[in-house]
């Protein structure tokens, strides 16, 4: 999570004096810090709020020599936050102790009465080094999100769209939090990326969540994250996704999914900007612009009593409506253009264009999955199409040739297979031409044909004609 604009450190020693003469020393450097006496108030102020270094003394009330009671809160400020570098300190300085410290995770040590160059450039190193960590694995976990953050071509014509983009740009640069309604394959998505583009956090990340697909019972631990031990599985800690986009954007697909025991949860970090990961009573803060989307009917949901309205309230300080694609006649063929281009390039099929014919069908269409279904139909036209000029009768609407129904309605591994089967119909049986077809290598396209029972590759056609 991002760290506030002035770094703060926590000092933790039972002599007010000593910490009086830190605390001007820090803010001289212009660093904040938060004094205690004892391990039981270090503790009490790490739960609360994040640090970024705690320089904290080896000895206090029990004794004043074997550093026991510092060690203790050493290892227990490393369990409540592994990435908090702890520099201990004491006027009993040796070096086993010192040993001792660095084995329980203490990042340096300080003897007293200190040098005043080297406590701050030891505080400055371990703020460094801790905010780099925390980057690293920022970065690390935004990654595996694989969050999709949209540089396609946006095309909007039609008065329709024209008019949804003029009230983007009016929202966009505020904080306001921003509900996308409309039909599935409106392209919801692709607001809420240009919204945050146009947005004062465009630096920032924009991450996004699927909420129809996340099971309730993990709900928690992917929105606020959770701490290693917090359940059987949890063998690391993991950052969740209000932590990731702090700073930036939320994006909540499909909000309207969101299970009725978490709405208060989600509600309660939309209000105050607060919560804690899965198994931890540290508080956390958040800084994030929230744009959600649903073709859902929230406003029945609520009067059904399946949505929280003073959720609904917090979602959709402003609502933006997307036509469906049937309403901006304007923009299909420009769509299915730059669809069917970016296709084409995807699996070698340079040349491409659509044919008159086809243009009048595509306008002639309903288009009951709206861009979505459009995007799918000029991919299966660049797969399957046997001239360069695609006509009307290449285009499958609203169908496959498969017998089990429609493209959209096939499983991965229905539609892996279709087009396995229909690149090899296509090239006769050459191996190395449907491979080519289908962007991948031989070998792939083996494993492929025996995965799906299609033909024992043994058999097939491995040559160039």
């Amino acid at each position: 999570m991002a760290r506030e604009s002035n770094p703060t450190v926590l000092l933790a020693d039972d002599q007010a004096d000593v910490r009086e003469a830190l605390r001007l020393l820090l803010k001289s450097e212009g660093v904040a810090s938060t004094g205690v006496d004892g391990p039981v108030g270090a503790l009490d102020e790490a739960r609360r709020r994040t640090f970024d270094v705690a320089l904290v003394d080896l000895n206090y009330t029990r004794d004043t020599t074997s550093g026991a009671e510092g060690l203790e809160l050493l290892e227990k400020l490393r369990q409540l936050d592994p990435e908090l570098p702890v520099v201990v300190m004491t006027a009993w300085g040796n070096v086993p102790l010192a040993v001792e410290a660095m084995r329980r995770g203490a990042a340096d040590f300080i003897e007293k009465p200190w040098d005043n160059a080297r406590l701050l450039g030891v505080l400055r190193a371990q703020m460094a080094l801790a905010r780099s960590v925390r980057r690293q694995r920022r970065l690390e976990a935004e990654n595996a999100l694989l969050r999709e953050e949209g540089d396609a071509e946006f095309i909007a014509e039609s008065p329709a769209m024209q008019r949804v983009l003029a009230l983007v740009a009016r929202v966009a640069p505020s904080d306001a939090n921003v509900l996308v309604l409309g039909e599935n394959g409106t392209g919801k998505g692709v607001i809420a990326q240009r919204i945050h583009a146009l947005s004062g956090r465009a630096a920032q990340p924009f991450v996004k969540v699927n909420m129809g697909g996340i099971a309730e019972t993990v709900f928690e631990s992917e929105m606020f994250g959770h701490v290693r031990g917090a359940f059987t599985d949890a063998k690391s800690e993991r950052i969740g996704r209000f932590e990731l986009a702090d700073g930036g954007t939320l994006f909540l697909d499909e909000v309207g999914n969101v299970p009725a025991s978490q709405q208060p949860k989600l509600l309660r970090v939309l209000e105050d900007g607060e919560f804690e990961r899965l198994g931890s009573s540290r508080t956390q803060r958040t800084d994030v612009r929230l744009v959600s989307a649903t073709n859902a009917d929230l406003a029945a949901d609520v009067a059904a009593g399946r949505f929280r309205r003073d959720l609904l309230y917090r979602l959709n300080t402003l609502e933006i409506v997307l036509p469906p694609l049937r309403e901006r006649s304007d923009d299909i063929v420009p769509l299915a253009r730059a669809a069917l281009a970016r296709s084409a390039q995807r699996y070698g099929r340079a040349g491409l264009r659509l044919a008159p014919s086809a243009e009048r069908a595509l306008l002639a269409y309903a288009w009951p999955g709206n861009v979505r279904e459009l995007g799918h139909l000029m991919e299966r036209a660049a797969l399957l199409a046997e001239h360069d000029e695609v006509g009307a009768a290449a285009l499958a609407f609203g169908r496959t040739e498969s017998t089990d129904g429609g493209f959209e309605q096939m499983t991965l591994e229905q539609a892996e297979g279709w087009l396995v089967r229909r690149a090899l119909d296509r090239f006769d049986g050459n191996l190395l031409r449907a491979a080519d077809a289908l962007g991948i290598t031989r070998q792939a396209l083996y494993r492929r044909l025996e995965k799906h029972g299609l033909r024992d590759p043994a058999d097939a056609d491995d040559g160039d004609a």
